[in-house]
């Protein structure tokens, strides 16, 4: 018999003995001592095994031992309350109309009642003192202190964190108190904690009590206020710490796992919250294509797919190692097995044709692209091969076999674009709103752009942790310099209610909050790791790159901008592209590109995305962001 079988055993041993306490102490408490006939049939050995019998068998079936004493909660002492409750009513009938008095003799209803008050006491009493006593402090294993900590917040989560470091005494954190700006809390304790003052008191607090640490248990505080802790706690040499944020619990990672701050916890933007299974529910049931699928924004796009349930998810990418590696995640660490990983290029389309027609997908997120700028400068074949080319290319694969949707995931540098890649991004948004305009089209098309995603693969926050690992020093290419940033989960997210959103031929793009200096970023990096910025770590000046620009734009002069149900996620309007001369330019690029002709295809490019100002008939006012409201930095992870 194992442990598990073992200890439900002894559950209902201990709740048989407290129902047979409970209905013996209800007779002799209303009736006493001796009890009198014919009333004491009611405490006969045959009576007593009917009430336990059906009362455990009761208990059974709501469901009362699939849980430990030791792990009970609020919501299970309600339930046992429920259960006591049903148990009681259902066992006095049974005793009442199976006529254990004789004739003429009542069931004693005040007996009824006060053998549900003391089963209903002991039942829930047991089960919160069984998890008080395990885990008080001292209870199990038995340490030395360890680290003292300082907690700020006193919400949910610092409530969960102090019962799991009470708990697990082998952690070795002693809370000594919390610091939380809410006054109706101060004073008060959490778990025995005392709320010593508000998190402006913090120096203070540092300066009499000496921590080791500082804990944010905050899921859902700002870049600033976190800020705000963190220069606090380093002021006086105090680590800091904190719970995961509100990005990391919205990609499905719950979890109290201490980690050190990082500088996504800190920069000055609002975090996206989303209903993400209520928003992405178009995808339940359906076969979803994700191109791209190792990539940074496609892996994550996989993964959050994944968890609304489609029927199929058919994972592309042309990548070995990174195929086989969120293969072997969503089966392996999600549990999802509907998935076929499919090695190859979405942009061939004798490859995705039987593909698509085997499998019959209803929607298509499409990825897969080359992001990298300087790249792509000295490789514009590859950039026109895998970009626009492939894009037109899957994009009439799609239509061909019926495809309901297709989300092209496009790039703040397709704005006015002066890079080759930046172009052949924008022609990648072109061909989705020409496909979209065409008539009797049944397929809808739609375009999500935003800019820089933290912790993709070669952004800047990777490049700026490897260079201060080496001890720097950490390039910046111009002071000035401002980028967007929003999480790899949050975009996804975003772009996957967008791609549920609108019209055929649309153009989504996504609010991405204030720019961050990217001076400003380098030198809290610096500091987060717990060295100082031109002194211990130098930042040099590295000088912007051709085609870069100081300030990211999210939509040209050319578009307007107007909002959604979502706030945000904005509409972008334009006049339609010239589909014939578009389709024109691209056959002219796709025969340079046959040719190798890497010169021919740049100038080509690059006399494409001036001339798509003349195409377009400019009627609408420029609504463009103010100056201190553009920026993003290196291209999204795509592929």
């Amino acid at each position: 018999m194992n442990l598990l079988n073992r200890h439900r055993l002894w559950q209902v041993g201990v709740d048989g003995v407290f129902v047979a306490l409970a209905w013996f102490a209800a007779f002799l408490l209303r009736l006493g001592w001796p009890v009198n006939r014919p009333y004491d049939r009611f405490i006969q050995l045959r009576v007593f095994v009917l009430v336990i019998f059906l009362t455990l068998a009761i208990f059974v079936l709501l469901g009362f031992y699939t849980r430990w004493w030791r792990y009970v909660s609020t919501r299970d002492i309600w339930a046992a309350a429920r259960g006591v409750t049903i148990a009681c009513i259902i066992t006095d009938l049974v005793v009442y109309f199976a006529r254990i008095p004789p004739r003429g003799y009542s069931f004693p209803r005040s007996a009824a009642v006060i053998d549900w008050v003391l089963l209903l006491a002991l039942i829930t009493g047991s089960r919160a003192l069984t998890r008080t006593l395990l885990e008080r402090p001292g209870a199990g294993e038995r340490i030395a202190h360890g680290k003292e900590v300082i907690l700020a917040g006193a919400g949910d989560a610092a409530s969960v964190t102090l019962r799991e470091l009470h708990k697990y005494r082998h952690l070795g954190y002693t809370p000594i108190g919390i610091v939380d700006d809410d006054p109706r809390k101060q004073g008060i304790r959490l778990h025995g904690v005392k709320v010593l003052g508000k998190i402006a008191d913090l120096p203070r607090l540092l300066r009499e009590n000496h921590p080791d640490e500082v804990l944010i248990a905050m899921p859902s505080a700002s870049g600033q206020t976190r800020q705000r802790i963190v220069d606090m706690a380093r002021e006086a040499k105090v680590p800091v710490n904190t719970l995961p944020g509100l990005y990391e619990l919205f990609s499905g990672e719950l979890t109290t796992q201490i980690r050190p701050v990082q500088v996504e916890d800190v920069l000055g933007r609002e975090q996206v919250e989303v209903e993400f299974e209520k928003v992405a529910g178009y995808l339940a049931g359906q076969t979803v294509v994700v191109t791209g699928a190792g990539g940074s924004i496609g892996s994550e796009l996989c993964r959050q797919i994944a968890r609304v349930g489609p029927k199929k998810l058919l994972l592309v990418e042309r990548g070995e190692n990174p195929l086989f590696e969120i293969d072997r995640e969503l089966r392996q660490d999600h549990g999802f097995t509907n998935c076929v990983a499919v090695l190859g290029d979405a942009g061939n389309a004798e490859k995705m044709r039987p593909l698509f027609e085997q499998y019959k997908p209803q929607i298509v997120f499409h990825a897969a692209a080359f992001k990298h700028v300087p790249l792509m400068e000295m490789n514009p074949l590859a950039s026109v091969r895998n970009n626009p080319l492939a894009t037109r290319s899957l994009a009439n694969v799609a239509r061909d076999t019926g495809v309901e949707r297709f989300v092209l995931i496009s790039t703040d540098k397709a704005v006015e674009p002066q890079t080759v890649m930046g172009q052949s991004k924008a022609l990648c948004e072109w061909i989705v709103e020409a496909m979209g305009a065409r008539e009797g089209n049944g397929t809808k098309f739609i375009a999500v752009r935003f800019g820089n995603v933290l912790g993709s693969s070669g952004s800047v926050i990777p490049i700026f942790k490897r260079q201060i690992e080496k001890g720097g020093p950490v390039t910046v290419t111009d002071p000035e310099m401002t980028r967007y940033f929003m999480t790899i989960p949050e975009a996804v997210s975003l772009v996957v209610q967008a791609g549920g959103m609108g019209a055929s031929g649309q153009v989504f793009v996504l609010d991405m909050g204030k720019p961050v200096k990217i001076m400003e970023l380098a030198q809290n990096m610096i500091r987060l790791s717990g060295k100082e910025p031109g002194r211990e770590i130098e930042i040099a000046i590295s000088g912007i790159r051709p085609g870069e620009k100081l300030h990211e734009e999210l939509w040209g002069g050319h578009e307007t901008v107007s909002g959604t149900e979502h706030p945000k996620i904005r509409k972008l309007t334009s006049s339609a592209i010239d589909a014939k001369w578009l389709e024109g330019e691209l056959a002219v690029l796709s025969k340079l590109v046959e040719a190798g002709d890497a010169e021919g295809v740049a100038k080509r490019l690059a006399k494409v995305a001036r001339n798509a100002q003349r195409i377009q008939s400019v009627e609408t006012p420029k609504a463009a962001p103010a100056k201190d409201e553009v920026g993003t930095v290196s291209e999204q992870s795509v592929s």
